[in-house]
């Protein structure tokens, strides 16, 4: 069931998660009310990075775009961790 906890964010995957494919992790982030995206920009929310992760994950770094691994990933879809930045 979604949570909705990631309704309105954006993420953009790259690399090779250790348990979801690239469509299992898109499906359960638009499942979610999340947006996944093809490119990092300022638009950006997440980079959910795996393995061999590539320019990608450069680019969200110059943009301070969060990065998190398929873990940080389950834990926002679950609502364990928080997706705002507290004040």
């Amino acid at each position: 069931a979604a949570s909705g906890a990631v309704l309105g964010l954006t993420f953009v995957l790259t690399g090779s998660l250790p348990s979801l494919t690239r469509e299992e992790a898109t499906a359960l982030i638009e499942g979610d009310g999340g947006k996944v995206a093809s490119s990092v920009s300022k638009k950006t929310d997440f980079v959910v990075a795996g393995d061999e992760a590539g320019s990608k994950l450069e680019r969200a770094q110059a943009l301070g775009v969060k990065i998190i691994d398929e873990a940080g990933l389950k834990a926002l879809l679950s609502g364990s961790a928080s997706t705002r930045e507290s004040p």
